[in-house]
């Protein structure tokens, strides 16, 4: 008998019908399916990394220079003093930094206000206009937007200048008593200077912005809210609001953060003739506890202090977009 018909043979049941013969069980392949959803991940990794040390080390270093004392001393060689948290403790105990952290929360809070009300609604009339003057008034937002801070502030100096500003001269002009006005000399006035100087540096971000995110608006959606009778203002709160409101959410928390962080503005300002006491917000009072005064230990806590209060702030916004994230899901 040969190996063939003993092979047929064995494929024969007991009630003589002959069975398919058995294959052996060939290997698994590898699920593709997993290896494709690892995938994004293995190519994010390489940026995440060399993200996480770019940003991981200099955030390491200052939460542990915020636990020691480290000031001109150190600089020049000598080993800092581990004291723990005494530099909190001393700045959690001043009153003036509550009073700079106050300032900072309003300040922030009216500008990135101010900024989303005005650039939205130049995003708004910009959908309105014609092309040639749209055109005209993307040109002129794009300047303003991408002119330098220095140069921006010069220009807002000599407007606001005490003796030569065109500010005082044309509402001296107009019969109020502004001639010699000190705009940076009281703290009230100051703060409107640098109001109207970040406000205008920041619309055509979010005029932009707000712009692109119109124009994705299905005409479709709003023309048939309007045969429906609804108005203007029903069908921008109703209708064209909840289009875009994912992008009001993201340009409403990246302002808080730069609002809150400002800087180079509230600095030159101080320089021309603004009392850096009565001034300062937190971003200030950083740089003249640290650079100003060579107490870098201080300087730190209180940058860790801002960090806290950035995340607070954002918190409710991040929330919010998480929230609606999974309502759409």
């Amino acid at each position: 008998m040969t190996t063939t018909s003993a092979r047929e043979e064995a494929t024969v049941s007991v009630t003589g019908t002959r069975t398919a013969p058995v294959r052996p069980a060939r290997p698994r392949r590898p699920d593709r399916r997993r290896a494709a959803s690892s995938l994004p991940y293995l190519l994010v990794a390489p940026a995440v990394l060399a993200l996480g040390l770019a940003l991981g080390y200099p955030l390491v270093r200052q939460v542990l220079l915020s636990f020691q004392e480290f000031g001109l001393a150190q600089q020049f060689g000598q080993p800092p003093e581990w004291v723990g948290l005494a530099n909190y403790e001393q700045l959690f105990t001043d009153a003036y930094l509550w009073r700079v952290t106050l300032r900072t929360i309003v300040f922030c809070l009216v500008n990135a206000a101010a900024t989303m009300v005005l650039g939205v609604g130049l995003a708004l009339v910009m959908r309105a206009m014609s092309t040639p003057v749209r055109l005209l008034a993307q040109t002129g937002l794009l300047l303003a937007w991408a002119m330098p801070v220095v140069a921006s502030l010069t220009v807002w100096q000599w407007l606001f200048d005490t003796q030569y500003g065109v500010i005082n001269y044309l509402l001296t002009a107009l019969g109020g008593d502004f001639e010699g006005h000190g705009w940076l000399l009281r703290p009230l006035s100051f703060y409107f200077v640098a109001t109207v100087v970040v406000v205008w540096m920041s619309v055509p971000f979010v005029a932009f912005t707000v712009y692109a995110a119109l124009m994705q608006v299905p005409d479709e959606l709003v023309e048939a809210a309007e045969i429906d009778g609804a108005g203007r203002a029903q069908r921008l709160r109703h209708v064209i609001v909840p289009s875009i409101r994912p992008v009001l959410m993201v340009v409403g928390l990246l302002q808080v953060i730069w609002d809150l962080r400002v800087f180079a503005q509230i600095y030159i300002l101080q320089k021309a003739g603004g009392s850096a006491t009565d001034t300062n917000l937190l971003g200030t009072y950083i740089y003249r506890l640290g650079i100003g005064g060579g107490d870098f230990g201080t300087s730190a806590a209180v940058a860790i202090f801002m960090l806290a209060l950035t995340v607070v702030l954002t918190a409710p916004y991040v929330w919010s977009m998480i929230r609606q994230e999974r309502t759409e899901a």
